[in-house]
């Protein structure tokens, strides 16, 4: 059996990039971690280290062994937490990373309904955009993800997926509302627009579509805040794109409007649950992905208006 304390200390060198910063996460000396991956080369026959720039990085071996070493850590907690379960010890810990989007709807109901079923559950709540998010995931420090417009991933795995049209979000008497068919990107040219940072998929998508149709998109405000945008948009200052969903109260108190867009792909705009494709999810956390799953209105259904609501 592969030494498990080389195999911790190879993740972390992959980690953070040097040894150095490794044994100081670690708490341990630079040269015991020399010694310990120097070792488990040794063991295998090939090296798992390679120097690259200013620091080391893991070869492809060294990928294999620390993949190999998060599969033992993923299948042991969910063994570990099933046994919990069946001795009816309602304990661990559940951690997600959500987009600011989703927050509103996770808070409203069903987190309280899971801690409340669930109180020697610990959760940890991450704010993160669309590529922090994956990464999380990816990096094994969070166990779920809710997720706006991602690409298709073959390393994600998706519990549960609803059609959540990107619209674009304006002030109730706003002249674009008085249009007969779906807004277009060059009817924006006279408008203040807002619009996400780079790396959320609200804003990807929206420069997906804008490459397509050749258009630049000068926007008067950037900015990696959903608050901000609706404020933006309620006061009257312009306009932006959002799913329906995360303005619904503000529409159903008359402050915003959702008007569709004409593209196909922003009407095919997809919110996800997704873990690590391959990670076994401790028992805590695949129940609070079905808590999530029924107590969030994106997930419950299809966005209102393509229910006809």
């Amino acid at each position: 059996m592969l030494n498990q304390r080389a195999l911790a200390y190879l993740n972390e060198v992959a980690r953070r990039g040097s040894l150095r910063r490794a044994a100081a996460a670690l708490d341990v000396d630079a040269s015991a971690v020399s010694r310990q991956i120097k070792a488990l080369e040794a063991e295998v026959g090939v090296p798992l280290c390679e120097r690259q720039g200013g620091g080391m990085q893991a070869t492809e071996a060294g990928r294999l062994l620390i993949r190999h070493f998060h599969a033992q850590r993923s299948a042991e907690e969910a063994v570990l937490s099933e046994v919990a379960a069946l001795e009816n010890l309602a304990r661990g810990e559940v951690r997600i990373a959500v987009g600011e989007g989703f927050i509103g709807d996770l808070i409203a109901a069903p987190l309280d309904a899971f801690m409340s079923g669930f109180p020697g559950v610990h959760l940890d709540v991450r704010m993160a955009g669309f590529n922090e998010a994956v990464s999380l995931l990816k990096e094994m420090e969070v166990d779920l993800a809710l997720l706006y417009a991602p690409p298709v991933d073959p390393q994600l795995r998706c519990h549960v997926e609803t059609r959540q049209p990107l619209d674009l979000i304006v002030p109730p008497e706003h002249p674009l509302a008085a249009l007969a068919r779906p807004v277009e990107l060059h009817d924006l040219a006279q408008w203040p627009l807002a619009l996400m940072d780079n790396p959320f998929g609200m804003r990807q998508m929206v420069n997906m579509v804008a490459h397509q149709e050749r258009l630049h998109l000068d926007a008067r405000l950037h900015t990696n805040s959903v608050a901000v945008l609706k404020n933006f948009v309620r006061s009257g200052i312009g306009v932006t794109f959002m799913p329906e969903l995360t303005v619904a109260d503000e529409i159903a108190r008359g402050e915003i409007r959702a008007l569709p867009m004409a593209y196909p792909i922003m009407n095919d705009a997809r919110a996800q649950i997704v873990s690590l494709e391959g990670r076994d999810l401790t028992v805590a956390a695949t129940t609070c992905a079905e808590y999530l799953r029924k107590g969030m209105r994106f997930f419950q259904n299809d966005a209102p208006r393509l229910q006809g609501v």
